[in-house]
């Protein structure tokens, strides 16, 4: 989850450098930038105005009426160093994110997660009660592990 609130704030941020905007705005530009694959909420963009405010890397602009959001410095030192870290177009990361996200195989691989996890906690309660079998285990997820880390590195050389 809050991996996902940084995702948002990083998009509020860079929406604010394009111009000030209040929280309905933003909401609706985010939805509309990931080709209406993803709905903002209240209680996702208002959260991460509130940290972005707290953060001071955004800022309210004064006597407007509303509360309306402007990018301040942190804001845009925030942004510098993402853009030097990444040479993608954020929103074009943006899009394909929601994107995947909506897919059949992002749903595939949900559920095959969730039966993993219901799966992996019998394993650790019934490891409790054999020290041989939480050894066991402990090889077997460490084996996983190092398997996972062996197929992205290999996909990281074909990129």
């Amino acid at each position: 989850m809050k991996r996902r609130r940084g995702f948002v704030q990083l998009a509020i941020l860079h929406l604010l450098d394009e111009e000030p905007k209040h929280g309905y705005q933003i909401m609706k530009e985010l939805e509309y930038r990931s080709g209406g694959f993803y709905s903002a909420s209240a209680g996702t963009v208002y959260p991460a105005l509130q940290e972005l405010m707290e953060q001071e890397m955004i800022e309210l602009l004064p006597d407007t009426g509303k509360k309306i959001y402007s990018l301040g410095v942190r804001g845009r030192t925030r942004l510098t160093e993402h853009s030097n870290k990444k040479k993608s177009d954020f929103w074009e990361d943006w899009k394909a994110r929601w994107e995947w996200q909506n897919s059949e195989e992002a749903t595939q691989l949900k559920e095959v997660i969730d039966q993993w996890e219901n799966e992996l906690r019998k394993a650790i309660k019934a490891s409790r009660k054999d020290k041989d079998s939480t050894s066991r285990l402990i090889e077997f997820i460490q084996d996983t592990t190092n398997q996972l880390q062996k197929e992205i590195q290999k996909k990281g050389e074909e990129t």
